[in-house]
């Protein structure tokens, strides 16, 4: 990892241009409308209905209240090997504290882990222990956000991601850390670990760790019959479901194209998936995530313009599947919700699991959808590393 002369962390304020707000909104207004087809339901994406209610929302969602009270946290931008990167920065009162870093994943953004601020700075308030305190950063993976514009021929794979948040960690001040990431950040977190083991003290991940597992390697394994069920629904995602990856994967920029001039395309584009990975399915995403969450999360790609960026750093990079890489040895923890499909026995084939929690609840979105259950395990977690 190469750095730049200036290694500064500068104060970050969020200030969309009142241009850009006003923009949105007549965008919003303009939109021109597919007609209905096919019952216009859920198997062909967001349905019509759906859209025009979330786009009615958007226009009258308040993003100047919203950014304001972004701006109450403490935000930093500092650029590293060439590319500009965006984080929060919330230490805890407690001086003894232990330092974590969260990674969010596709398509959500930092918003994803900011209401998990205060339960892991102030344990003492939310039912925990003052012993159990963390100082947190959240940092914007690059192409997402404001961690955006990706730099001309700049590497964003998960280990050079991984390379930043260490330097990002050494700029804060922090030596020994947790790394804890889902979705994109289950991907970068491990990846911390193997470059500096003596730095990170244990890597907590929600969601699929260690990869995919198909139904020919799943015969070659003992699985329980709830592990068999993940398999199953492993095998319709790649039938009914894998055509967003197909082009993500292959056409980034041109979903990046489309995406940037029409807003509710961008919604439509995220919001499928955030319906489709939330749970319980029968739910509305927005019920699950919270409307104002939502809109703010699409508002955030809108003004970055970052939906292809973020699809080439999720899913188009190239990097092929290779050999497993042995364990590193960091103590690795993952907690598994209902909608979740990892694999035990998969994810030892590379990683140093010593904790690993199955709960009959929750979707993709874990630090979202619970939020409880996410900082426990994580406290309890780095509690038995002491």
């Amino acid at each position: 990892m190469t750095t730049t002369a200036d290694t500064a962390v500068r104060p970050f304020t969020i200030d969309i241009p009142q241009a850009d707000i006003d923009e949105l909104h007549e965008r919003l207004a303009r939109t021109r409308w597919a007609p209905t087809f096919a019952g216009d339901t859920p198997l062909h994406g967001v349905p019509q209905a759906t859209l025009r209610r979330l786009a009615e929302a958007w226009q009258s969602f308040d993003w100047r209240d919203y950014e304001a009270r972004l701006n109450a946290l403490d935000h930093v931008e500092t650029v590293i090997d060439g590319q500009r990167v965006h984080a929060v920065h919330a230490p805890s009162p407690h001086p003894d504290a232990t330092p974590v870093i969260l990674t969010h994943g596709w398509p959500h953004s930092f918003l994803e882990h900011l209401h998990l601020i205060e339960p892991l700075t102030r344990p003492e308030l939310h039912g925990g222990d003052a012993a159990d305190a963390f100082h947190v950063v959240i940092a914007s993976v690059p192409g997402f956000g404001f961690s955006t514009p990706l730099g001309d021929g700049v590497d964003v794979s998960d280990a050079a991601t991984a390379a930043r948040w260490l330097e990002l960690m050494t700029r804060l001040g922090y030596d020994r850390f947790v790394a804890h990431g889902g979705d994109v950040g289950a991907g970068i977190s491990p990846e911390i670990g193997r470059l500096a083991p003596d730095r990170v003290i244990g890597v907590h991940i929600t969601g699929t760790l260690g990869g995919f597992v198909s139904a020919e390697e799943g015969d070659t394994m003992q699985l329980s019959e709830l592990e068999r069920d993940r398999i199953a629904r492993v095998d319709a995602f790649m039938q009914h479901e894998f055509g967003y990856i197909a082009l993500q994967g292959t056409r980034p920029a041109l979903l990046g194209a489309m995406v940037a001039d029409s807003p509710v395309a961008q919604l439509a584009w995220i919001y499928d998936k955030q319906q489709a990975w939330s749970w319980p399915a029968e739910r509305e995403a927005t019920e699950v995530l919270g409307l104002e969450w939502v809109l703010a999360n699409a508002s955030l790609y809108w003004f970055t313009r970052s939906a292809g960026s973020a699809a080439y750093v999720g899913y188009a990079q190239g990097t092929g599947w290779g050999e497993p890489e042995p364990p590193s040895g960091v103590p690795t923890a993952a907690i598994q919700f209902a909608h979740d499909v990892g694999i035990r026995a998969k994810a030892e084939q590379e990683h140093t699991i010593v904790r690993w929690t199955d709960v009959d609840r929750g979707g993709h979105f874990g630090a979202m959808e619970e939020p409880e259950l996410v900082v426990d395990d994580l406290r309890a977690f780095v509690r038995s590393l002491r």
